[in-house]
């Protein structure tokens, strides 16, 4: 759960901008406001993930990939190369990371037909199971981040983020 209050009307963000100001009068700093908070929300929003996680003895990063599996539906599987750009990370990094889930027999492998080199990642009926439940930890923790706001003011802000997504 995100510890800040969102009724106080200044947070510590306005400290330091408050404190820019007063140093560089000159400098425009309205974007950091916006660029440090969403930054520190990543950062209590990854703890908040983790913990959540925690009782189904799952990393974040193996519920990324597993979910990643999961959202493609029947028969839940990717070429490794195409998993490694679904959760942003290199091939050596995915590889090492298809190895992990393997040896807990939440992921299998097999030859891509299509391409001799390739492999294909397959979601194990073990690793169903745990990324069903898990997406359900992640939602309540996701609602639980986000109580203070209304339906209107998450969807506004989704809006607004996937405005400033697109252009990065």
């Amino acid at each position: 759960m995100i510890s800040s209050s969102f009724t106080s009307k200044y947070d510590a963000v306005d400290d330091i901008l408050q404190q820019w100001s007063e140093e560089r009068p000159e400098l425009d700093t309205a974007p950091l406001s916006v660029v440090i908070r969403v930054m520190a929300l990543y950062r209590a929003f990854y703890r908040d993930a983790n913990r959540a996680l925690q009782p189904l003895e799952l990393e974040l990063w193996e519920y990324d990939v597993l979910s990643a599996l999961r959202r493609q539906g029947q028969p839940f599987a990717l070429a490794a190369t195409r998993l490694a750009w679904a959760t942003d990370l290199s091939g050596g990094a995915m590889t090492n990371r298809i190895n992990r889930l393997e040896e807990r027999g939440l992921v299998r492998r097999r030859p891509d037909k299509d391409d001799r080199r390739g492999v294909i990642v397959l979601l194990s009926a073990k690793g169903r199971r745990v990324i069903d439940e898990a997406i359900r930890y992640r939602l309540d923790a996701a609602r639980e981040s986000l109580r203070d706001l209304t339906a209107a003011e998450q969807e506004e802000l989704a809006g607004l983020l996937r405005r400033i997504m697109r252009l990065a």
